[in-house]
């Protein structure tokens, strides 16, 4: 029996791969432009700022500040509903762009716009790796981010389907 699909991992091709092989890592990566120094995400062949395509990844710190969220009651997309009340939010990283992603490990009562975060990374199996995941480690790793001093910034949580 085939396995259910999922809606939260993603489809890695040939440019975004080193992004997904370095989160699986637990590091972050941005791009930056060399003709105008400005940093972008999400990763893209130009920049958006000069168009220039002398473009290169780049480390994030790993650190960001709180521009927005939302708390999601209800999402009918699997793995979603097992997750749910969950926070979307818009992150700003310290090198610059913005960031959609989830907070981890903080109620949603502690939230506040401009509290100081750090990434850590979700670890899921792919549906092709399911098998060879629980005993080789195989996966793919989503970054989310936590209030800062938490932990490692670039630490690695395996994710769990029961309710956070």
């Amino acid at each position: 029996m085939p396995a259910a699909p999922r809606f939260d991992l993603p489809e890695a091709d040939d440019f975004t791969r080193p992004f997904w092989d370095a989160a699986t890592e637990g590091l972050l990566l941005i791009r930056r432009c060399r003709a105008c120094a400005k940093a972008h995400h999400y990763p893209r062949e130009f920049c958006p700022y000069c168009w220039s395509e002398d473009v290169d990844w780049e480390r994030a710190s790993g650190r960001a500040t709180l521009y927005t969220w939302s708390v999601v009651h209800r999402n009918d997309l699997p793995p979603f509903g097992e997750r749910v009340p969950y926070t979307a939010a818009v992150v700003d990283l310290a090198e610059g762009p913005r960031m959609m992603t989830e907070i981890v490990g903080c109620p949603e009562a502690e939230l506040l716009i401009g509290m100081e975060l750090e990434v850590t990374f979700r670890t899921a199996a792919t549906a092709a790796t399911a098998a060879t995941a629980a005993t080789e480690g195989d996966g793919v790793a989503v970054p989310v981010f936590r209030p800062a001093g938490q932990g490692q910034s670039n630490s690695l949580t395996q994710e769990s389907s029961s309710r956070r």
